[in-house]
């Protein structure tokens, strides 16, 4: 393994799929691929009859952020990694940036919403191992988001 591509969005699943390709990395001597994806349009509701509208959507610092943390547990680590922020779909996206760099392994977080909002929001985890064609490691964060958020 020489090359594995993490994708990060800030979550705590995120951090801790992170932390797993850091581990792997070290272990295999492999540099790691970070990578967050920012959607290209806002969606946003434009009424109040349920009618929406979208926008472009600006990079703003916020953005960087989760390869900020990401790139600080890897100097911690002393992995060595390069990082990225696309803009577009996330899941093609994710899926497009492995095939350009022949990675070995693609990272994701999974944060654990359960099948109903799965079905309802769509799930990067789902989308990158149903679209991918190199190996696709999900990790589950141990506490959901929600949950974390309320403790």
């Amino acid at each position: 393994m020489q090359r594995i591509l993490v994708a990060t969005d800030g979550s705590s699943a995120a951090d801790e799929a992170v932390r797993f390709g850091l581990e792997l990395a070290d272990e295999y001597g492999a540099k790691v691929y970070l990578v967050h994806v920012v959607p290209e349009l806002h969606v946003m509701p434009a009424n109040g009859f349920g009618l929406v509208g979208a926008v472009p959507r600006e990079l703003t610092d916020a953005d960087s952020e989760a390869l900020v943390r990401a790139e600080a547990l890897a100097g911690e680590a002393g992995v060595w990694t390069k990082s990225a922020i696309l803009r577009g779909n996330v899941v093609d996206e994710i899926v497009a940036f492995g095939d350009n760099l022949a990675v070995d392994l693609i990272v994701v977080g999974s944060r654990g919403h359960g099948a109903l909002a799965n079905v309802l929001l769509g799930s990067v985890s789902r989308g990158v191992l149903g679209e991918s064609r190199r190996p696709v490691a999900v990790v589950r964060s141990p506490v959901p988001d929600s949950q974390a958020a309320a403790s």
